[in-house]
């Protein structure tokens, strides 16, 4: 899956130290200064998979523990007052 800008995102996470741009890239995020929200997109091939197999996979690269995290399959988290 590959990361994509959306029109919400106000910052800009970095890659960590040490790694390469082959390993890791920046991410486009909203940031509330609580929550980061990211938006990925999968390939076609992912779709596929994700279709035939219903499982996604979360690594998260922090070593002992996981943070809070959440996944979603919505068209969108940001609801305008017009949609409520």
């Amino acid at each position: 899956m590959k990361p994509i800008k959306f029109p919400e995102a106000n910052k800009e996470l970095v890659k960590p130290k040490g790694m390469t741009d082959e390993e890791c890239g920046s991410l486009p995020v909203w940031s509330d200064g609580q929550m980061c929200v990211s938006l990925w997109k999968p390939t076609l091939r992912e779709r596929l998979s994700i279709l035939f197999y219903g499982r996604v996979w979360l690594a998260v690269l922090s070593g002992n523990t996981q943070p809070p995290v959440a996944l979603d399959g919505i068209k969108t988290i940001f609801v305008s007052s017009s949609d409520k």
